[in-house]
């Protein structure tokens, strides 16, 4: 299993909107786990999407990533991939990020700890960069992405050592 670290702008999140309607959500950075099947089909996990729960790759990828022709250049999307265990083991937030410039929360943090390595207590910034040379992992385009891990591939592509 891949963790994916998205930057750009999404639709088909859960905005708790009471509207049906699609909106279009820029974040400056999205978590989904991409499963790598040996079927025909990758599935998506992402837990603030209204699409199902696993979601096929194909489809999320037209309904949640669409294209980027729409897009201005400087919103066009990258994700960082991850292998998860490598994810699980690096990965470390104090929730600084979860904070206003005066020190309060904007929102209640998670109930749970913090989650800390032992070498480091905050690196959330080296984990959401698209620059290829800082962190874990692999960037990709969002095209770049799509065409490797959609059904139109051979699979062939790995993240080992990385």
């Amino acid at each position: 299993m891949e963790m994916s670290l998205l930057s750009g702008c999404f639709w088909q999140l859960n905005t708790r909107h009471s509207n049906s309607q699609t909106v279009l959500l820029q974040q400056d950075y999205h978590v989904i786990l991409l499963h790598l099947s040996s079927g025909e089909q990758n599935f998506i996990y992402d837990l603030d999407t209204v699409l199902p729960f696993p979601c096929p790759f194909d489809v999320y990828s037209v309904e949640a990533f669409r294209l980027d022709d729409s897009l201005r250049p400087e919103f066009h999307r990258k994700i960082r991939m991850i292998r998860a265990d490598l994810y699980l083991k690096t990965f470390a937030s104090d929730r600084s990020h979860m904070k206003d410039a005066n020190g309060k929360w904007q929102k209640p943090p998670p109930p749970y700890p913090c989650i800390e390595t032992a070498d480091s207590k905050m690196n959330l910034d080296d984990f959401i960069s698209m620059n290829p040379e800082v962190g874990w992992g692999s960037v990709f385009s969002l095209s770049d992405f799509v065409h490797r891990f959609g059904s139109q591939t051979d699979y062939s592509y790995s993240l080992e050592g990385q």
